[in-house]
Parts: C-alpha cells; structure tokens; sequence
C-alpha cells in the first residue's frame, strides 16, 4: 500500500479549510498521488484541479513566504555568472537578487530543503525563499538565461566546438544522429511550445554569420526570441529535426522545400507548415502555426461597428450576387469570410469552398484545396463546382480575369458568391475589375457590395491607460472626422505588462469599409468614374471609411492612433486629391482635367486650400525642356530589377502652374534602367504625362537618386495582369544623371 507523505497531508488539509477541495476529493487525491508516487501539488495542477495561484496562496499562507512576481526579472549577467543555468533548471528555481552573501530565490516548491542545502554547498551563498507560480518562473527563466538555456548548454558540453564554417556543412549521417537526440528534439519542442503559448503565428529560423535569430511574429508583428547564442552551432540539427516531423528531404539543401507536420500540446494540436530556402549561412526556415481546434468567431466579434455588422448580415443573407473582401495579404480577410460562412451554415445549405490552403476546417462545409501544380486553380475548381448544386461558394482569391468571369456568372446564375481581392480600398476594388476586363454591366449586376479591412493591433487591457498629453494635430483630425467636440476625444495606450510581453498590445481587430452597390454608385460604375469619384459617393450616400472607423476604435479606448494611421490613408488628403480628378487609393484614376501638361517644379509650399497636407510644386519652364534633352540623346537602357519609390502629382484647377501629392509613396521595382528614365512594374495604368516624383535606389546602401519624372508610355503585361510604365526624368542633376550613366555602361559590361 503506497505511503501518503506527511507533508501531502497538511497540503491537502489547508486547500479543504481554504474551500478550494471537498473532503472526498482531497482524500482521493491523496491516494492516487501516492499510488503514482508524484507530490499532491503536481498531481493536482498536472489534472487542473486546482490553479497555480490557489497553490501559491496556500504556500504562502502555511510557510509565511512572501509571492514575488517572477515575470519582473529582467537580464542581469551577475545573476546569470553566479548561479548557471544548469543548477537553475534543474531545481526549477531562478535566482531574484544577490546582496552580499544572500541570495534571493524564486521558487514554487518552498518545503524542498535539498536545493537550499546546494545553494550553500556549491555556490558559497545563503538563500532566501520567495514564491513565484511555475509557470513565471519558467519565463523568467527564459528571459534570464535565454530560450532553452539548459538544453543548449548541455548540448554543448556533449560535443566538441568548432566555428570553422565547415561546421555548418555537417555529414547527413551526423546530422541525422543529431537530430534524433532527445536534447534536440526537446529544444526544438521548446521553441515550437514556447511561440505557441506567446500566441505566434510564424517561427523565422534565420541563420547568419556568427549567429541564429529566432523572431516570432505575434499580433502581426515580429518580435526577436531570446536564443542563447550557443545555439548556432545546432542550427543544422535544429532544421533537420523539423524536416524530419514534416517528411522533408534532409539531404537537400539547394532548393526550397515546404512541408506539413502536426504536433500535440496539452491543449490541442497544431497544424504547423514548414517552408525553407536555402542561405550561405545555411537554410533559412519558417513555420506556420496553425491550431486544429480553432472556435471561427462570428460576426458580431470581428470588430464590426453596429451599422456595418447590421449590413454585413444583410448582405450575407441574399440569395444570390457576389459579396468582396478586400486587403493586403494578412489582412484577416479569411478570417472574414469564415466568420460570414458560420453565420449562414445550416443543414438547408450546401456550401462549397475553393481555398489556398484549406486554413481551417468547418463542419458542415465541403472545402476543396486547390492545386495550380497539377492544372487545378480556381478557374477550374469553380467549374466543377457549379456540377455540385451549391448555394453558397467562397473562392480564396480572384486572381485573373478568367476566376473574376467565372465567378460573376455563377453570381449571375442564382448563386451567392464570397471571395477576396487585393486592393487598396472599396472603391478600387471596381476599378481593379474593370482594369482586369471585366465590362462595367456584369460587375453593377452581380456584385453586392466590396468590403475593405485592416488589422489593427489591440492594447492590452491589463495595462491600459489615457494619453494625458496626446498630439493635438491626431486629436483635431479624429475630431473633424467623426465630429465630435475636441474635448471628448481621449486616446490610450498600453504601458506594457508580463501580460502583453511588455509591448502594450494583446490581440488584434478589424477596421471596416463597406461599400454596398447602391443605384448611385451602379450609375458611376456604368459611367467608368474613377476610384476616387465612386468612394466620394459611398461617403455621401453614409458609407463609413476605414479611417473613420479606425479613430471610432481609437476614441473606444481599443487601439492606438498609430496603428490606425500605420494602416489607412487621410480621408480630407483623398478628398484633395479628388478635387482634382485624380486618387491616391487608386492612381489609375489620375489626369489632368484642364488639359494643361503637368509638371512640378522643384519648391514646395505648406498646406492645400481644403485643409489637406499636401507638397505643392510651381511649374518651371525649364522642367518642362527637360524634355528636348532626353529626345536629342538615347542613352544606353540595362535590363535591372533596382527599387523604385514614386509619389503622384496633380494639377491644381484654380491655378494650373500649381501642383500637389499627397504624401502617400508607392514602392515599385524596375524592369530597365537609363540615364534618361526608367521602366518599372505597377499593379495599375496611370495616364500619360503624369507626373511623379521618383527616387531610385541603384545599389543597397547608396544614396537613391532623387528627381521628377513623366509617365510617356504605358505597356500592358497580359501574362502578369501588370502594367509596365516607362517615365523619362525631367529634373535630374547633371551629376546623378552621370551617376546613372556610369552605373549603367559599368553593369553592362560587367554582364558581357
């Protein structure tokens, strides 16, 4: 019969007098404890029976320590040098604070004697106990000595140390040996565990020189995990692990290869893809983490204001037309349309998905992968589709001309369609089908509504506080755009807490702008009116801009100004520019309504007449000669992908010499490169003799050239669904037009 421990007994007594356990369940945990010779703490933290507070608060009632809260250690290499990682580990400790011959301990296990007893022995030093729950205790740990200290330490005192570069080209038989090592596999665990509980989406495994760089990316932005240095050295047998639990190939480190693999923790699986390339320090390496067990949200906890979310279900609930979403990549559009199928998903519809990759898995919802490899894209999965009596498709992504008529004529044949699409707005959305070939009647007689969205990270509530002296220019744009009294607008912000990881921020939620195809619009879209023309209705006719309803977050208290502005555009500077006939969300709109040729001169003013911040250029005439220079010469052009950042500028209506941007900068890269002007990739047309200000990076690390140019030519790229504009420089520099022209020649035969 096992032996319940004396120590076990008192435990158990005070969790019945404190409430937290029955009787009956505490004599019950008692002898199972015992039957499985484990302590009763861990038995009943291993079943979730009781919390670690409870456990710490009864420690600390029956021993009269103190609860120190081990997540506020910071990096201290004194603390690091006398008390190593190993003894630390082992004992599940982490040393607080060292004043003369005393040493302050956090620990969670306050009757163990043995580990105070070698803090005496083996590092000269008297201990004083503080109670820290586990599981801060393990952070702390982490932040202190670095992400799996203890495994990296060991594994390099088990093997010999080389930083020859040939270390880095380790045998394949070796590296499989390695990789099957326990302390291997638990390391790659740790940081696999250790990203999952940080709520990370992506693991960047990043080799370089004289070190590896682990970043995750949580709430959309990447932050650097703290990996001892030593582990450079495994990165070989780290990237070979990984390919291992994904069945990719271990000997081939030439080619990028992408992989699957699923992992289990205490609380579910995860689904993890796994993508490598290969370095000249070695393969880089990214994984994906995707939970199995992911609850989709509904409509109503996306961050939808009342008056959209009001829309989005009328919407959703249409019997047939084509509702899209639009955004950048990571956006949450998927998110999005998951949430519209949840909403709409009962036994009386068939619902049909074509997605790339299948992200999650809906029940009651037949989801197809597809697989452009083998000739399967989207295009063709919605034709086989349509043979499967659906009634509500959802297409990942309409892509090209072809996916866009499909899906419009299944819209137009009875079905309701959703699908996504890579805008910078609502209202370039219409123009971005138009410019794809779509004829301006099947676009206002299928398509419901376009809905942009952006993510926008959240603060932390635990650390949330008012901005007591905010910017008053921020203040005074919310208060114009959402016209309330200067007073009223607060704004807040995260301090940074153990909570948030001490960035300010917990979470992340969507801003929204609905533009539903109303008859005033329908009659634009028929007329071809520009991006800009069409959101100026939408505005009128009550639609809620992304950035308004950004600042409606802000004076909420859920996010901050900078995220909403790190995501979205001035609404008076798009007005501005729509004075003008011309649009910053979709540049294609941009010509010149007097006629009159554009083009800037070279000094700026301040502010436009509408209030907008705006550049302002006068016309100089002999801007204009520059002209007659690039016709008189053909300079040499090399074939040169180089970075290309460009702003747009319109001519003023009032006074044509005067011409404005708006401070929004499109980066581009070339397709040629000369002297005399540039030819560079775009994902729209833009007029010709538009004008732009350009710089042009040639080489990393160099000063960029810095000029004005006009828009003479415009190709269109069918096999990319691109533009190809060619612009010549109007006001270069004697110097960086040599400058250019040295580079070029210097290229070229470097090339022959």
């Amino acid at each position: 019969m096992a032996v319940i421990k004396k120590v076990d007994k008192i435990l158990a007594q005070e969790f019945v007098r404190q409430n937290i356990l029955t009787e009956a369940a505490a004599q019950q945990a008692l002898e199972a404890a015992a039957q499985e010779n484990t302590a009763l703490k861990d038995y009943l933290l291993d079943r979730h029976l009781i919390t670690e507070d409870q456990m710490i608060d009864v420690f600390s009632h029956l021993y009269k320590i103190p609860v120190f809260d081990a997540s506020q250690i910071r990096e201290d290499p004194e603390l690091v040098r006398r008390v190593p990682v190993k003894f630390a580990s082992y004992y599940k400790i982490v040393p607080v604070r060292i004043e003369g011959k005393v040493l302050e301990i956090a620990s969670a296990q306050p009757m163990d004697v043995k580990f105070q007893d070698d803090i005496r022995v083996h590092l000269g030093l008297e201990p004083h106990i503080v109670l820290s729950k586990p599981s801060e205790i393990l952070l702390a740990q982490n932040r202190l000595y670095g992400l799996a200290a203890d495994v990296v330490d060991r594994l390099a005192k088990s093997r010999p140390q080389d930083d020859s570069a040939a270390q880095d080209q380790d045998a394949i038989s070796d590296i499989e040996q390695t990789s099957d090592e326990a302390s291997v596999t638990r390391l790659v665990n740790q940081i696999l565990l250790d990203a999952y509980q940080k709520r990370a989406t992506d693991i960047h495994i990043e080799p370089y020189r004289n070190k590896m760089r682990v970043r995750y990316r949580i709430d959309g932005v990447l932050m650097d995990a703290n990996v001892p240095d030593a582990a450079r050295q495994f990165l070989p047998s780290i990237v070979s692990r990984m390919k291992i639990l994904s069945n990719l190939s271990i000997v081939e480190k030439r080619l990028p290869q992408d992989g699957s693999a699923v992992v289990q923790t205490r609380e579910q699986n995860l689904d993890l893809r796994i993508s490598t390339i290969p370095t000249p320090r070695g393969e880089s390496m990214v994984v994906r983490i995707l939970p199995t067990n992911v609850t989709v949200l509904g409509l109503d906890r996306l961050g939808l204001e009342a008056s959209n979310l009001r829309l989005f279900r009328d919407l959703i609930k249409r019997p047939h037309g084509i509702v899209l979403v639009t955004g950048p990549t990571g956006s949450g559009k998927t998110t999005t349309l998951y949430a519209c199928l949840t909403e709409i998903n009962n036994p009386t519809q068939k619902i049909i998905t074509l997605e790339d990759p299948v992200e999650y898995e809906m029940e009651g919802v037949t989801q197809i992968q597809v697989n452009p490899k083998i000739g399967f894209d989207f295009a063709a999965g919605l034709r086989s589709v349509l043979r499967h009596d659906p009634d509500v498709i959802m297409v990942g992504e309409i892509r090209d001309f072809e996916t866009a008529e499909i899906a419009i004529r299944t819209a137009l044949t009875g079905h309701l369609v959703f699908s996504t699409l890579h805008t910078n707005d609502a209202a370039s959305s219409v123009t971005r089908l138009i410019e794809m070939g779509l004829e301006p009647f099947l676009v206002t007689s299928s398509i419901e509504a376009f809905i942009a969205q952006r993510l926008v990270r959240t603060i932390c509530p635990k650390c949330r506080v008012e901005m007591k002296t905010s910017l008053l220019n921020v203040r005074k744009e919310i208060s114009s755009s959402l016209g309330m009294a200067l007073e009223d607008v607060k704004i807040f912000r995260g301090e940074g807490c153990p909570h948030c990881n001490q960035t300010g921020f917990y979470g992340r939620t969507a801003i929204y702008e609905v533009l539903v195809l109303q008859e005033r619009l329908r009659q634009a879209v028929l007329e071809r009116r520009n991006a800009e023309q069409i959101k100026k209705i939408a505005v009128a006719s009550g639609m809620v801009s992304l950035r308004q309803d950004g600042w409606k977050k802000v004076v909420a208290g859920l996010t901050t100004p900078e995220e909403v502005m790190n995501v979205t555009v001035q609404d008076d500077e798009a007005n501005t520019v729509h004075d003008t006939a011309s649009s910053a969300a979709n540049p294609s709109a941009a010509s010149s309504q007097s006629g009159t040729t554009q083009a800037p001169a070279v000094s700026e003013s301040g502010r436009s007449p509408e209030g907008g911040r705006v550049k302002e250029h006068i016309v100089l005439k002999k801007v204009l000669e520059a002209k007659n220079e690039y016709d008189s010469r053909v300079y040499p052009r090399l074939k040169y992908r180089a970075d290309i950042r460009y702003m747009i500028y319109h001519q003023d209506r009032i006074d044509p010499r005067r011409f404005r941007s708006n401070d929004i900068q499109h980066s581009s890269v070339t397709k040629d490169v000369s002297a005399g002007g540039v030819r560079f990739i775009s994902g729209y047309a833009l007029p010709v003799e538009t004008i732009l200000e350009v710089t042009l990076v040639l080489e990393a690390g160099l000063p960029g050239i810095h000029c004005l140019a006009k828009i003479c030519r415009v190709e269109d790229d069918a096999f990319s669904a691109m533009f190809h504009l060619v612009a010549f420089f109007l006001d270069l520099s004697s110097s960086d037009r040599a400058r250019v022209e040295e580079f070029v020649n210097r290229k070229m035969k470097e090339d022959a």
